[in-house]
């Protein structure tokens, strides 16, 4: 999703390469778990996050569709998102907004193979010249940072160098697309999503085979 803001207005004016340290330790969240409510449909997943789910559930996409997420519209492209569900707050006086993986002692039931938007929190990737650094951002959690963590270890996602690759050229391709929607005939635009749904996410991945391998074969054949 494009995100038309001003970064110096929301972080600490540094820029970040995933071998900085940055203050972003918390004591594990204990306590909160407010950046898992009222995201409504921002928390939009990419091909790994869908992998890593069905993977770490033993569910199709199909059946997390059923219960744990929904679809999106964000710049003309058709994303499936992670669904909120109702929870009563901790003083039992209202409904809230929250993320249906947390579970009912307030912590997240997939902590371990959560999307990237959750297991990047609070960064944020700035995208330019075909790869991203990233920044902090400033006024999003209300945890105070203790310690400062380097930004790989913080992500923790396996085999990082081709993580961060295949970010990239992900993040580039959609870019691409909804650069052109406006201009796109909404027939054409429509078979354009439906061919990204299909193609990676609709069906399913043998999480017995390596991810990137199933990824690229993928995005060799969709031919746009």
């Amino acid at each position: 999703m494009n995100r038309d803001i001003d970064i110096a207005d929301i972080s600490d004016g540094k820029i970040y390469d995933s071998g900085d340290m940055v203050k972003l330790g918390v004591d594990d969240c204990s306590g909160c778990h407010a950046c898992c409510c009222s995201m409504g449909d921002s928390v939009t997943l990419d091909p790994y996050d869908i992998y890593r789910l069905e993977k770490g559930l033993g569910k199709s996409f199909e059946e997390l569709m059923a219960l744990n997420l929904e679809l999106r519209v964000a710049d003309g492209i058709i994303m499936p998102c992670l669904k909120m569900s109702s929870e009563i707050d901790i003083k039992g006086d209202h409904e809230k907004e929250a993320c249906s993986f947390l579970n009912e002692q307030g912590r997240c039931s997939i902590h371990s193979f959560r999307p990237a938007i959750c297991r990047l929190f609070p960064l944020g990737r700035i995208y330019e010249n075909e790869t991203h650094k990233y920044f902090l951002q400033v006024n999003e959690c209300q945890k105070e940072r203790q310690s400062k963590i380097k930004i790989k270890k913080w992500l923790d996602t396996p085999d990082f160098s081709r993580y961060e690759e295949y970010t990239d050229r992900w993040h580039f391709f959609i870019k691409g697309i909804a650069d052109r929607a406006d201009e796109m005939p909404q027939e054409q635009l429509k078979a354009v999503n439906m061919a990204i749904l299909k193609m990676f996410y609709m069906t399913d991945y043998d999480t017995d085979r390596d991810f990137y391998e199933q990824f690229y074969e993928r995005f060799s054949r969709i031919g746009m």
